[in-house]
């Protein structure tokens, strides 16, 4: 699709479609314009005639046909305008038909009767074929070829003699072969080869005049797929790459090469990926420990629920409340991590089966996507790095797409992507030629490494410092138009060519796509070609939900599959930018695995993060969550989408069910009569089985009916029968109304549908982005990213698993992705808060994984783990509650367990020590740090106390009540080191409860000790239960802590204010309670003194 690197935009529902053109006078051209007259039969642009007209088929209404619709017509059809049913008249160039004779006044006496050499007749055999492939052949290179590539393929050595090369000396040599129509065709209707007077020089086919000529295929319509079996059966033989260090020693004679089983030996032909079990002595201890835990668990609850304390029961069944909660919390986060798995790929067997030498790459095409929004939050320079590392990744470039979605229209991102674009042209040979990691411009000129490790050539250094001079000269044109856009002109944004710039209003305008690199003559420095790279900004009107992030990649959907649609997506985010040039190709081996790749929805890979200080204060690196709960998960149903580096198959995306593995029939008791029971079970699976083989068969004949629907806008066109056509509306209601769209869906390999010509396909790429397009469909409901929530991550993943799907876990030794975090509190606690408002509107919708998704491919561990995912903000009220009660204790003199005895106390050592064993064990198969372990745990505690509340009370207002809450973030500090952003100190609301549990828990400890130390010896002993329990959420809280004194030598007045206003109120209260007087009162005595 050539659009000479020009802005196309357009509005479907205001009939608008325009191309901007940013190097010339500025003027608008029409889709007209753009591509001339198009074939109202198959699509193809009308021709113009040697006297510079287009071509005019019928005389009477100028009906437009290109001229091989048109000699097509003529000579097979019933030779009337499809339009005003004239009959068609012979123009010049054409041949002549029967009937033609009465027509006097045409004179082409040179084309008259030139059948065979008339390249207008071969035009019309490839269309003929094409007409023929759209009513059911099954490839159009079966159906027909040209006089050329029929004399190419005669002398071509790689056709085989059906005889294996031996003439038989029987047959003489004029009858050696048999000819065979090389036209056949399951098609209804056959274009026959155009035969010239000369002869043609076909290649002899002999034959075994022994054998019967069915034998060889002859006359049947599978002589073709039969030769190409053949032929893939000898490539599979005669190309055996062996094993290194084989027995044979390169000795073996040809004659071993006809084994059947040779093939197999091939490593090539071998698994792309296997899974390693974690070893048993490491799996074994911790299952027996798990189980352990729940015994000892439920010893311990038999002990507190039975031992009631009278003094303080509201405290006593707060506490035992909380904790039944928190256990159920654990076996929902537990189990899932029962059969942890790690995978191992082959990248070499992907080269080796994909990647024959000589040969073009096989590897699969894949769509990349890459969000962004806003360009003054998500600054231009990273997502220029992030694609930067796209188009400079090792895979084939003709395989890959780069598609970026600007959300909210901004003409910075446009410019930015524009000056990427030419950087690119000199970045990515350098990136391939000398192989270096990562392929992030920013990130590798800041790597603090030794370049020069295993690098050898002597221009390397040159190079590369030329390179980094170049990047810093991109690097100041960013900044550059960063700055210009800090003020925005009244009249709004114009382009170079005096256009105003489409996006001025964000939430009115149409939509635009540029295609900046691929398929328009550009190439790299060095002339070789590049991957595209597209500019996708979605149409925006008032009054249209247009869903956030999840509408944008729906749209970036759509678009892709008309343009390019490859069979795979991968979707980052624009701050998460390639770190191995191989991740593609690690998705691929488990994707392209034939034998278990069917079945795989996605492939997601781990989050690894930059630019995070090295005790990780805030668990930013979020590593337990994604080296155990994810291993665990893989070896179940598969991980979790976590939103970002995760590689899809597009039909799992369009909510086709998982395809189902036939499996061997079970054995029958026939040694019973077949009244048993064994034997009436059997007969109702039977039954049952045959139920699902009834609705397979007929899921996959509506499927063949869906393949045959009526095309129109420039695809082939089929059949227009009724029946045929009723399923076209089934899959207008669930895709939309676009006809290129729908059957791009249906190639299951990708591909673009082919007789579309440029010009449609650009009215349909801003078709599918208009606005309206998603109304009374499925899309977000049942396609693409599901809609309903801010984290539609998990919603999608969810909806895959339950259509039968699984996902992988790829975890290769160099992280395939790197993004940045927010290493601030403030910025932090917001991340977490989004995540946690999207999993309370998950549990109040209908999609929420306790009662969704029952009886489909879902698996029980899987469910709990998605159960998991959604209600754990819930329990933020538990953990606030019981966080609370130990300066509630201290306070009032009470605790929550009365007096134990010492099978308590091997109770409660026992629950410590098993929860202690419990951590050591998942650390030691997950190969996580006890540091790391240790911050995800304190940030449990800091998250479940701020965000995970505020999320549960924004869910509830925005369900029952509709009420959205903003939470706003005001910065109070500025810029000062390297780790600077870490000493930030920005007020939010979500610093209230912690602060307030912190601090009422340094006050309780203070006023215990105060108390132990008034009464005496005899109060110490109750005070340390009290003290560990304050303790224990003071320790979890201390990252908190760190995170409000900001720097060592300053503190924040917002937190010294807190700190007054609350110690103020506690102290009142501590003068309420007076803990030193005598709770029986004054006690009077008789002074001896006399008053009198």
């Amino acid at each position: 699709m050539d659009t000479k690197r020009r802005l196309i935009a357009g509005s479907h529902n205001r009939n608008e479609f325009i191309l901007i053109n940013a190097d010339e006078v500025a003027r608008v051209t029409s889709v007209q314009e753009l591509s001339g007259q198009i074939c109202q039969i198959c699509g193809d642009e009308i021709e113009i005639t040697v006297d510079g007209e287009p071509l005019v088929a019928c005389n009477e209404c100028a009906f437009p046909v290109c001229r091989p619709c048109y000699e097509y017509e003529r000579r097979e059809g019933n030779q009337a305008c499809p339009q005003c049913r004239t009959r068609y008249k012979r123009i010049k160039g054409s041949a002549r038909v029967e009937g033609d004779e009465e027509e006097d006044d045409t004179d082409d006496l040179e084309n008259e009767f030139d059948i065979g050499g008339n390249p207008h007749h071969i035009a019309e055999t490839m269309h003929s074929a094409r007409f023929n492939v759209g009513r059911g052949s099954q490839a159009n290179a079966s159906a027909t070829a040209t006089p050329t590539e029929l004399d190419s393929a005669s002398v071509s050595p790689d056709i085989p003699l059906l005889t294996y090369g031996e003439e038989d000396v029987g047959i003489s040599p004029d009858k050696h072969a048999l000819f065979v129509p090389p036209f056949m065709s399951r098609g209804k209707r056959v274009l026959p080869m155009p035969i010239s007077d000369s002869p043609m020089s076909f290649q002899p086919r002999p034959m075994d005049p022994k054998k019967d000529l069915s034998l060889y295929g002859y006359g049947t319509v599978a002589w073709k797929e039969r030769m190409e079996e053949w032929k893939k059966k000898q490539n599979e033989k005669f190309q055996v790459v062996k094993h290194q260090g084989g027995d044979s020693g390169g000795k073996n004679d040809g004659d071993e090469l006809d084994d059947p089983d040779l093939p197999m030996m091939d490593e090539g032909r071998q698994p792309l990926s296997r899974k390693l079990s974690i070893p048993s002595s490491k799996i074994n201890p911790y299952r027996m420990i798990i189980l352990l835990r729940i015994v000892i668990l439920g010893l311990f609850f038999q002990y507190r629920i039975t031992h009631p304390v009278n003094d303080a029961y509201g405290l006593w069944l707060t506490s035992v409340i909380c904790e039944i909660w928190f256990a159920v919390s654990w076996i929902l986060d537990q189990f899932p991590k029962w059969c942890p798995i790690v995978r191992e790929t082959y990248l070499d067997r992907l080269s080796l089966r994909y990647e024959k030498e000589g040969k073009p790459s096989e590897l699969a095409d894949i769509d990349i996507f890459v969000s962004t929004v806003d360009p003054l939050k998500e600054p231009p320079l990273i997502t220029a790095n992030t694609v930067l590392s796209i188009l400079a990744v090792d895979y084939p470039v003709d395989k890959v797409s780069c598609y970026v979605s600007d959300d909210g229209a901004a003409m910075l991102t446009f410019e930015a992507l524009s000056e990427t674009s030419e950087f690119a042209r000199k970045w990515v040979p350098f990136c391939k030629r000398f192989n270096i990691e990562p392929r992030a411009p920013e990130w590798y000129f800041s790597q603090k490494v030794d370049y020069l490790k295993d690098k050898v050539h002597p221009a390397f250094i040159r190079e590369r410092r030329a390179m980094k001079r170049e990047y810093e000269e991109f690097k100041v044109r960013i900044n550059g138009l960063v700055s210009m856009a800090q003020k925005v002109p009244e009249d709004g944004w114009t382009m170079q060519d005096g256009t105003p710039w489409p996006g001025n209003n964000v939430r009115d305008h149409p939509g635009m796509i540029q295609v900046f690199l691929g398929q328009n003559g550009v190439c790299d420095v060095e002339g070789n070609e590049l991957p595209r790279l597209i500019y996708v900004s979605r149409e925006k009107r008032p009054g249209f939900d247009h869903h956030k992030k999840a509408g944008a990649m729906n749209a970036l959907v759509r678009v892709s599959a008309v343009i390019s649609n490859a069979p795979y997506l991968l979707n980052v985010d624009c701050d998460h930018y390639i770190n191995n040039s191989k991740a593609l190709r690690e998705a691929m081996c488990f994707m392209m695995d034939p034998t278990s790749g069917k079945k795989i929805c996605y492939v997601q890979f781990p989050q690894r993060f930059d630019g995070i200080d090295r005790h990780d204060r805030y668990s930013n690196r979020n590593v337990v969550f994604f080296d155990i709960n994810m291993k665990g998960l893989d070896g179940i149903q598969g991980p979790i989408y976590v939103g970002t580096g995760c590689v899809f198959r597009r039909q799992a995306l369009y909510g086709y069910d998982a395809p189902i593995k036939k499996k061997p029939p079970r054995k029958t008791c026939n040694c019973w009569p077949k009244w048993c029971c064994f034997c009436c079970g059997s007969r109702k699976n039977k039954k049952k089985k045959l139920n699902d083989k009834k609705k397979l068969k007929n899921r996959e004949a509506s499927r063949q009916i869906h393949a045959l629907e009526n095309i129109e806008e420039g695809i082939e066109g089929i059949d227009n029968e009724k029946s045929y056509l009723m399923p076209q509306v089934k899959f207008e209601k669930k895709f939309g109304q676009s006809s290129v769209f729908i059957a791009s869906t249906l190639m299951e390999d990708g591909g673009v549908p082919k007789g579309a010509s440029p010009a449609s396909l650009l009215k349909e790429a801003i078709h599918v982005i208009s606005c309206g397009y998603e109304d009374k469909t499925e899309w977000g409901k049942e396609v693409g990213w599901i809609y309903g929530s801010v984290t539609e991550d998990i919603l999608t993943g969810f909806k895959m698993h339950c259509h039968g799907w699984r996902s992988v876990y790829c975890m290769p030794k160099r992280p395939a992705f790197k993004g940045s975090a927010p290493i601030n509190l403030s910025d932090r606690l917001h991340q977490v808060l989004r995540w946690a408002l999207g999993s309370v509107e998950i549990f109040f919708s209908r999609h929420c994984p306790i009662w969704y998704g029952y009886g489909c491919g879902l698996k029980g561990l899987e469910r709990f783990s998605y159960i998991n995912s959604v209600v754990y903000p819930l329990t933020s009220i538990p953990l606030l509650a019981y966080c609370t009660l130990p300066a509630v204790c201290l306070l009032t003199g009470n605790f929550i367990v009365p007096e134990i005895s010492n099978y308590a106390s091997l109770i409660f050592m026992a629950l410590f020590v098993s929860i202690a064993a419990t951590g050591i064990l998942e650390m030691q198969w997950g190969g996580v740090g006890i540091h790391d372990w240790w911050r995800n745990e304190q940030f449990w505690v800091i998250g479940g106390a701020s965000s995970h509340l505020f999320a549960l009370f924004q869910g509830l207002l925005k369900v029952l009540a509709g009420v959205n809450t903003n939470f706003t973030v005001t910065s109070k500090a500025a810029d000062d080191g390297e780790f600077s952003e870490l000493y930030l100190f920005k007020w939010t609301s979500l610093l209230i409860p912690p602060m307030s549990l912190l601090i009422i828990n340094i006050i309780g400890v203070v006023v215990g000790v105060s108390d132990a130390i008034n009464n005496g010896y005899d109060s110490w002993g109750p005070l340390f239960g009290k003290l560990f329990f304050a303790l224990w959420v003071i320790v979890h809280l201390y990252p908190f802590l760190k995170g409000l004194m900001g720097k060592q030598d300053r503190i924040p007045t917002i937190v010294v204010v807190w700190a007054i206003l609350l110690s103020s109120i506690f102290s009142l209260l501590w003068v309420r309670i007076n803990p030193f007087l005598s709770k029986g009162g004054l006690v009077l005595e008789v002074c001896g003194l006399d008053c009198d």
